[in-house]
């Protein structure tokens, strides 16, 4: 029984922390030449959810700071190799949490060998999750085509406090940027 226990214990640990877990992915043109790129400007991105000013800037200088460490420099000129721009998507989902502290009713389980009914109760509760997917693109100035596009899902969550928030962002940012630029094969 105790080992059982522990082992719904474990479990539910294991759950909860990959639920909170960030979720990457990236895309890149693999005919691209990215040891080309060296600058890059920031573009707003046509019809894209807008963010509140101290979000954008927190965004943008975290992934400058990032793309700082890959050899890339920022410029205002638009003779820039890179065009960057992002997107945001904020939303929210209900967490259904439930826990039984009964085994019910079924052969081998309950009271007597041979099953029956054993008191339980479940606890069921609600918690609100705030999913915010950060989408970075980078285009080919030259070419005027997308060339890398990264996804950082469980990145931006309004309801943590600022400092939780900046070290999620930064996280998220580390593990999107991870794999840039591309290696070749």
């Amino acid at each position: 029984m105790k080992r059982l226990s522990l082992l719904a214990i474990a479990l539910f640990v294991f759950g909860v922390s990959t639920a909170a877990a960030q979720d990457v992915r990236y895309n890149f043109d693999a005919s691209a030449d990215f040891t080309k790129f060296r600058t890059y400007k920031w573009v707003s991105i046509k019809n894209a959810n807008q963010v509140d000013e101290l979000t954008a800037r927190q965004i943008t200088s975290t992934i400058d700071a990032e793309l700082a460490k890959k050899g890339l420099t920022k410029t205002d000129a638009d003779s820039a190799d890179l065009y960057i721009g992002y997107q945001t998507t904020v939303g929210s989902e209900q967490q259904l949490n439930a826990y039984s502290t009964g085994w019910g009713y079924g052969p081998g389980w309950g009271p007597g060998w041979y099953g029956g009914m054993a008191p339980s109760m479940t606890t069921v509760t609600t918690d609100t999750i705030y999913t915010g997917q950060l989408d970075l693109d980078m285009y080919d100035a030259a070419k005027k085509q997308l060339v890398w596009r990264g996804i950082a899902t469980k990145t931006l969550n309004p309801g943590t406090k600022p400092d939780k928030r900046q070290k999620n962002l930064t996280k998220g940012v580390e593990k999107l940027l991870k794999n840039y630029p591309p290696k070749k094969k």
